[in-house]
């Protein structure tokens, strides 16, 4: 099952959970503002996503929440994964992981696809002798 995080007034969002619907997807809404990910969740999520955490933080947000961002360091690694699990609305969104776990920061089409179809299962072919 595909998992989403999701803040409902993205438009983004709402779009990538369209996509899913049309697909017939089955899937689970995280609103990662009520339910903020824990630095252990972003660490997973950054894992499967090959990134690093100012990769998939929303950095114009920053300012308007009066928080000063550190450094993009690997010595300043754990102060970003902190800093997103405190103030998730710094999170780049949609993030969506597939059951299998393929996960994707869905803001295009191309990468909600890659998840549903990484998450659709897969059927063995037999060959007739």
């Amino acid at each position: 099952m595909i998992e989403i995080w999701v803040n409902p007034a993205c438009s983004k969002c709402r779009t990538a959970v369209s996509e899913l619907d049309a697909a017939g997807s089955e899937y689970v809404i995280r609103r990662y503002l009520e339910d903020p990910p824990t630095a252990a969740d972003i660490e997973d999520v950054l894992s499967r996503l090959g990134l690093e955490p100012w990769d998939i933080t929303r950095t114009p947000d920053a300012k308007g929440l009066g928080v000063e961002l550190p450094a993009k360091t690997p010595a300043d690694r754990g102060t970003w994964v902190a800093l997103l699990a405190s103030e998730p609305k710094l999170i780049q969104r949609p993030i969506i992981t597939a059951s299998d776990g393929t996960t994707v920061v869905g803001r295009d089409p191309a990468s909600v696809e890659r998840v549903i179809k990484a998450d659709k299962p897969r059927r063995k072919s037999f060959l007739r002798r």
